[in-house]
């Protein structure tokens, strides 16, 4: 069955990085591959993967397991395996500084925010046009702060919400398969007034 989509989760391998705030991307993958009753298993591409249907589409779930700043070795990779040309067939999940902690947002192409998984995932495909799935994990108190601040883990209260965003990017990317971006935009960019 040909591939229609790949979900790429960011974030580093390895225990030590596991559940802090970079790696939010990779518990939204893991989160979805646990939904269709499948994990993820180690493969030949720099990354860990699982083949899942979403909406009736075929879905490829990876975690490069290269650091952050190397992810676009995996995706260019994978995109070239499984046929996918198409920049909009890629959505790729990761924390976002510049959102408020626990939000989550959807977006096409864009800038990289400073984001070195992102840079080297443009720098692979030549294209910035890719889907995104953005996961606020809040400002550090300084940017001299900011290297320890995203590998730092959750406090317990944070770690309550941040279970419930989880479950959110997962919608998040399955909306974004079933019904395209406009409407996953519609549904995590437009905030009601309060």
């Amino acid at each position: 069955m040909p591939v229609d989509f790949l979900v790429v989760g960011l974030g580093n391998p390895g225990k030590q990085y596991s559940k802090t705030r970079h790696n939010v991307g990779e518990e939204t993958v893991v989160e979805l591959a646990r939904r269709s009753g499948k994990s993820l298993r180690a493969g030949r591409d720099h990354a860990l993967t699982a083949e899942v249907t979403i909406a009736g589409h075929c879905v490829v779930l990876a975690f490069p397991t290269t650091f952050m700043n190397e992810s676009g070795q995996a995706v260019g990779v994978l995109m070239r395996r499984h046929g996918l040309t198409e920049p909009v067939t890629l959505i790729v999940v990761h924390d976002e500084l510049d959102l408020p902690p626990a939000s989550v947002r959807v977006k096409v192409g864009g800038g990289l925010a400073g984001n070195n998984g992102l840079r080297s995932i443009t720098a692979h495909l030549r294209t910035q046009d890719y889907l995104r799935v953005r996961i606020g994990i809040g400002k550090p108190p300084s940017k001299e702060h900011g290297a320890n601040h995203v590998l730092s883990r959750f406090s317990s209260a944070e770690r309550t919400l941040m279970d419930v965003t989880i479950q959110e990017s997962a919608d998040a990317v399955e909306l974004l398969i079933s019904d395209g971006a406009d409407a996953a935009m519609r549904r995590f960019n437009v905030r009601p007034a309060t």
